[in-house]
């Protein structure tokens, strides 16, 4: 309970950090935060394009399927990539003051879940303009977004420490990242891999948030919550052992940067 009661009392900081990420992100860009819907639409156009005109797929409302994928996907590696350096990038503030370091990797899930909010947008949109319109169903999403900021969480609290001591791993972060993706029904639906690797979509987390997303706005369904439960176990835990993680190696923070 010491972290929450940290964290409440520095709440002023971890609000100003939040925006500060928010702002530093499009510092200087003349379209400012209009590339927070640029680029997944970008990325969304080149799959648009591939897919179904040159790979010749058959899914239905394709752009739509891989949107609702896409968007949460951007969601999870902008706050992945961005946590390897949550420490190190505040590295003078890191070495001259004390405030609870647990402010900068929360910082950065919880910016990035801000820019995440506002490119749902997009997906609504999509489901709108494509007539499938939005169903009861979406009360489901905060439920789900919930449990993605908790794996996040999880994640960022580990490799934030651990890149301080390990500067490599930051690179080891972007090569995960990339074969995560071919290994996350984003781009294909989860059905269409063979029984034989189905393996690699149940134990993926990722896999189980994306399908979740999907239910809610591409097929209009319940969310599966057995397996969103078993996730969220999973991000819990993922939180408490980074957050042990964190304050056991918080400690060399200052001689290290």
């Amino acid at each position: 309970m010491t972290i929450f009661k940290k964290i409440y009392d520095y709440r002023e900081l971890l609000k100003n950090n939040v925006k500060k990420e928010i702002r530093g992100r499009y510092k200087q860009s003349l379209l400012g935060v209009i590339w927070t819907f640029l680029n997944p639409l970008l990325q969304l156009a080149v799959y648009a394009f591939i897919f179904p005109l040159i790979l010749k797929t058959t899914q239905p409302y394709y752009v739509i399927f891989v949107c609702v994928g896409l968007i949460p996907w951007t969601f999870f590696t902008a706050t992945i990539s961005q946590s390897t350096w949550a420490v190190i990038g505040n590295a003078n503030i890191v070495k001259k003051v004390y405030f609870p370091r647990e402010i900068l990797p929360i910082s950065i899930v919880t910016s990035n879940m801000v820019n995440f909010l506002i490119s749902t947008i997009i997906i609504i949109v999509f489901c709108l303009v494509y007539g499938l319109g939005i169903t009861k169903y979406i009360i489901f999403y905060p439920i789900v977004l919930v449990i993605q900021y908790l794996l996040q969480l999880g994640f960022s609290l580990i490799l934030s420490a651990i890149t301080v001591y390990f500067r490599d791993l930051e690179h080891f972060v972007q090569i995960a990242l990339m074969l995560l993706f071919y290994a996350t029904p984003i781009v294909y639906a989860g059905d269409t891999i063979p029984e034989a690797f189905s393996f690699i979509i149940n134990y993926n987390p990722m896999a189980h948030i994306i399908n979740a997303y999907r239910d809610i706005f591409y097929n209009q369904t319940r969310p599966d919550f057995h397996s969103l439960a078993i996730v969220l176990g999973i991000s819990l835990v993922l939180v408490i052992v980074g957050y042990f993680i964190f304050k056991k190696l918080q400690k060399g923070f200052a001689e290290e940067l």
